[in-house]
């Protein structure tokens, strides 16, 4: 008789785990971050119910995991040299708890999962510098001289901790200018490049991916040109759609195929106002076969102007490489309209990975170049040994940190104006839904089939939702 019991009470214990089970199944998680600052990635626990009729007023999202579009390859911000300098000053164990913050997995993490770095200076280094700085009136078309320089002083070493933190982070590389003995007008800001030296600066790019992977750092990606179009800034390159096509369909494509270089070529790297720039380089067969997607900013244009380079190549891909927060600006309208058209915006366009400009500044927005960005706002500013978080932080971490790269873009949408979401299949099989609340709170209906969650979202907020 006892024995009996006993098995009956483990049937008991059994079937209420069970139920319990069940009922945590039957639950979601919202992370809301609003535009006043009062929450950021507060979390919250959300039950999943049957559909009813009863919510029928309020407004619905409904997500359609059975109409699927472009895979996520991760989120994150710009590691200029300046971000890394900053870094890499602060005490051992500052440093690594930041490093792990930004590019851990953890659920105090951002999960960052993507990067972008400078071949070469970008405009926020302390000074303009290339692989192969020469006396005036000198050349070195064999690229003996050819040396990573000051990469190796904090980039290099940075890099080299963060991919011990993830080992499977994306890096995407872009030149802000060549040489300058190969330029035109023989200064780092502007110019153009040298007909005599596209096959030298070829070679540039393939001993550049080299020196990296001798160091352990494998480029995923590069940009032929940050900023194509703009010639002003310190350093920078003019490079129009037929010197571009001409560069890769003749120089970088043959070269990287005779080098076996893996790396894929990512056209463009500009604003959204130009889309004609990478479809007329994508429309020549010879450059295509060289060429795996295009890269996107904002500072111009219109985020659908990424779809239009889509549906007339719907075999390469989109990325959006950089957006800027500055000085001047302030954390809600920063927050709400990156999210809206960066993050969302660029993400229902086709855009498989979204990266910030830029990861670190001081207080005085420093390091920056001669002619360099002098407002450009780092996810941290770091002073000193001080350590504060901006806007950006929370603008990628309001993906990243639930949003791992290789998710699949589903279908979400919703019939209220104010509420933009877009919705992913997560490489775990869970759900998520972004959504930003343009508007005055409210609540919603996410619905998938014949279930939903109801949710409130304060004003002028974001949420992701988990489940």
């Amino acid at each position: 008789m006892k024995i009996f019991n006993l098995k009956n009470g483990f049937f008991f214990l059994a079937f209420s785990l069970t139920i319990a089970s069940l009922s945590l199944s039957a639950q979601g998680l919202q992370y809301t971050t609003t535009a006043d600052g009062t929450l950021k990635f507060k979390e919250s626990r959300l039950s999943i119910t049957a559909v009813t009729n009863a919510e029928s007023k309020i407004a619905i999202i409904q997500f359609d995991a059975t109409k699927q579009y472009q895979k996520m390859e991760g989120f994150g911000f710009a590691l200029t040299g300046g971000s890394a300098n900053l870094i890499d000053q602060l005490p051992d164990q500052k440093k690594k708890a930041i490093l792990q913050e930004v590019f851990g997995k953890g659920v105090d993490n951002l999960g960052v999962s993507y990067i972008r770095i400078s071949i070469g200076a970008s405009d926020l280094d302390a000074h303009a510098f290339s692989y192969d700085d020469l006396q005036k009136g000198e050349t070195d078309s064999l690229l003996k001289k050819f040396n990573l320089s000051e990469d190796t002083l904090h980039l290099i070493p940075i890099l080299k901790k963060v991919i011990t933190i993830n080992p499977t982070l994306k890096i995407i590389a872009s030149p802000w200018s060549p040489p300058t003995w190969m330029k035109t007008n023989g200064a780092s800001m502007g110019g153009h490049l040298l007909k005599q030296y596209y096959a030298t600066y070829a070679n540039y790019f393939v001993m550049y991916i080299k020196a990296m992977k001798k160091k352990g750092i494998t480029i995923n990606a590069v940009t032929l040109q940050n900023e194509p179009e703009h010639g002003g800034n310190n350093p920078s390159l003019l490079m129009d759609a037929n010197e571009q096509k001409d560069f890769l369909a003749n120089y970088v494509g043959p070269q990287f195929k005779a080098a076996h270089i893996n790396t894929e070529v990512i056209l463009y790297d500009h604003n959204a106002d130009h889309p004609n720039y990478p479809i007329a380089i994508l429309n020549d067969a010879k450059a295509k076969s060289f060429a795996s997607g295009t890269a996107f900013h904002l500072y111009l244009g219109n985020e659908s102007a990424l779809s239009q380079v889509h549906d007339a190549h719907p075999d390469k891909k989109i990325l959006f490489t950089e957006q800027w927060t500055g000085a001047k600006g302030e954390f809600g309208g920063d927050l709400m309209w990156h999210l809206e058209h960066i993050v969302l915006g660029t993400i229902n366009n086709w855009s498989s990975a979204v990266i910030e400009w830029n990861l670190a500044a001081d207080a005085s927005f420093n390091p920056h170049t001669p002619g360099g960005c002098t407002e450009c706002k780092g996810a941290f500013t770091i002073q000193g040994e001080s350590v504060s978080r901006n806007v950006s932080y929370y603008i990628i971490g309001q993906a990243s940190k639930y949003i791992p790269a290789g998710a699949q873009r589903v279908a979400s949408n919703t019939n209220n104006a104010s509420i933009k979401t877009t919705g992913f299949i997560l490489p775990n099989g869970k759900k998520a839904n972004l959504v930003v609340n343009t508007g005055a709170a409210q609540q919603l209906r996410l619905m998938e089939g014949n279930k939903q969650i109801i949710f409130e979202m304060p004003a002028q907020s974001a949420s992701t939702i988990v489940w």
